[in-house]
């Protein structure tokens, strides 16, 4: 089983949709966990509505520190556009997604931020796969 953490500022949005995508495509494969440098403590609610569209429900998720999360080891650690604000955590493969936070955009690029995280999921599974 491989373990995964997706980390951005708030885990409000970024990581929380990629653990999401990690566990619909991961399965039973995956270990999948999602954090924030400063957690905001809720989920924004239209992460919420746009997953679901995908068939993933983040209501009973709910944003947690890194702090919560501990250090690992992890087979890999995503950080997700948080730059200096995502501490070292301890991981075979460090991975940076300079994603935008979507909280603030239009609803298309909210989805479409959506949209290039479950490929680039996709794809880090497939990498983690054939790696080991």
């Amino acid at each position: 089983m491989k373990r995964i953490l997706f980390v951005c500022v708030e885990n409000s949005n970024r990581s929380q949709m990629a653990e999401g995508f990690a566990r619909m495509h991961g399965g039973a494969r995956v270990d999948a966990y999602s954090a924030g440098s400063r957690a905001s403590g809720t989920i924004n609610p239209r992460a919420v509505q746009f997953m679901a569209e995908r068939g993933i429900d983040l209501r009973t998720q709910r944003s947690k520190s890194l702090d919560e999360i501990g250090n690992g080891p992890f087979d890999a650690v995503v950080t997700m556009g948080c730059g200096d604000a995502c501490p070292w955590v301890a991981a075979t493969r460090r991975v940076d997604w300079a994603l935008p936070d979507p909280k603030n955009l239009d609803d298309a690029e909210f989805r479409g931020v959506r949209d290039d995280i479950e490929r680039r999921v996709i794809a880090l599974l497939h990498e983690l796969e054939t790696q080991a």
